[in-house]
């Protein structure tokens, strides 16, 4: 059989799936390679990873069958085991040097993010793999793609296997800094990271003290690499902007910030804000970020984005100001109706009114002041 490929996604990085693929194949026998117009194929398989990136636009006229898979297609479909369980076949990615591995230890994630199709797909962490059926023919070098490797104790004890075996790895997901304690975190220590960096998730404002902890306690153990945050920008730019910015003071030198916009993975047109897409811009060029705050970038010609926070300030005026004045309002003409035609006005009546215009007030002052407080900080 003659077999042909195609990534559809081209997103720089090898596709997994594909790999696995082109082995099963070739132990059996038959012909693979990327698809071209100019052969004919028995199969052509197409992988997409990402819902949001463009499909594969060209009419495929020389194949007797064509199968489509990965998330980009269908968070169902999953390859069968006797592929999946597969070593991946690396002569496809002839950039990929000969010491270098890609897989996973583990499959799924216990928690349920907005933002990752994981627990869907997945559903909840289980083991995959050894990471021996990984590290194989003389590869040390290990990129290994765990959702989340230290929710499970077979992780923990894959991440020992590592320590005794002096591989190199790279958990490209991000670590949970939530579940790394002081026993996990002077495991930590012992690994040998690939180009000394520890990648911890900071996706939400309580992560930021989190992951300062985890990381003042890595320090204190005797590590000396760096870190590497993912920040997901989701929710209001005030949030956003004040954890992003935290890391560049503390840890300075230490500490790197990887910000991207959320993306809706049931959706394959997303609609990101502009200030997100700027932010994202801001904090992943490095000297960038160190250089200026977010509110002094210029992404285009004439505009700062400072800018962006006169818009949610005068938002807040427009949301919560009319309504206080309107509470207001409904409280002077039920006590001046009350006191022209001298009708005693239930006590309820006008503490109900009161409350809510105080509430509504109460609210507006606290987002102004939580405005306020991140603009300074």
């Amino acid at each position: 059989m003659n077999i042909g490929l195609i990534d559809v996604d081209g997103h720089g990085f090898p596709n997994l799936a594909l790999m696995k693929i082109a082995a099963y194949h070739k132990r059996n026998g038959d012909t693979v390679d990327w698809y071209t117009i100019f052969d004919h194929y028995d199969i052509v398989y197409m992988s997409k990873v990402f819902t949001h990136k463009p499909d594969y636009m060209q009419v495929i006229p020389n194949a007797d069958m064509i199968e489509k898979g990965g998330t980009g297609y269908s968070i169902t479909k999953q390859l069968p085991p006797e592929i999946d369980m597969l070593q991946p076949d690396y002569s496809i990615y002839p950039e990929i040097d000969s010491k270098t591995a890609y897989g996973f230890l583990t499959r799924g994630c216990p928690n349920k993010c907005a933002w990752c199709v994981v627990p869907k797909k997945e559903g909840l962490i289980r083991p995959y793999m050894d990471v021996d059926e990984i590290a194989i023919d003389g590869r040390n070098r290990l990129i290994l793609m765990d959702n989340n490797i230290v929710a499970s104790d077979y992780g923990l004890g894959q991440i020992e296997k590592i320590i005794s075996r002096r591989y190199r790895v790279d958990f490209n997901q991000a670590l949970d800094a939530r579940l790394i304690t002081d026993d996990i975190a002077k495991m930590l220590v012992n690994v040998r990271w690939l180009d000394g960096y520890i990648r911890l998730g900071c996706d939400t404002p309580k992560q930021v003290e989190v992951c300062e902890d985890v990381i003042q306690r890595l320090f204190s153990f005797g590590y000396t690499g760096g870190f590497l945050l993912y920040t997901m920008l989701h929710g209001s730019l005030e949030e956003c902007y004040h954890r992003v910015s935290h890391w560049r003071t503390k840890y300075a030198s230490k500490v790197r910030c990887q910000a991207q916009p959320m993306l809706d993975f049931t959706k394959q047109k997303q609609d990101i804000p502009k200030w997100q897409q700027d932010m994202a811009r801001w904090c992943n060029k490095r000297q960038i970020y160190g250089s200026c705050d977010f509110k002094d970038y210029e992404p285009r010609k004439g505009f700062r984005c400072e800018k962006y926070f006169d818009e949610v300030t005068l938002s807040l005026y427009c949301n919560y100001l009319p309504r206080v004045v309107t509470s207001y309002l409904r409280i002077i003409v039920l006590i001046s109706s009350a006191a022209s035609s001298k009708v005693v006005l239930p006590p309820n009546m006008v503490i109900k009114s009161s409350v809510t215009m105080a509430c509504i007030a109460l609210k507006w002052m606290k987002s102004a002041a939580v405005k306020s407080t991140i603009s300074h900080s």
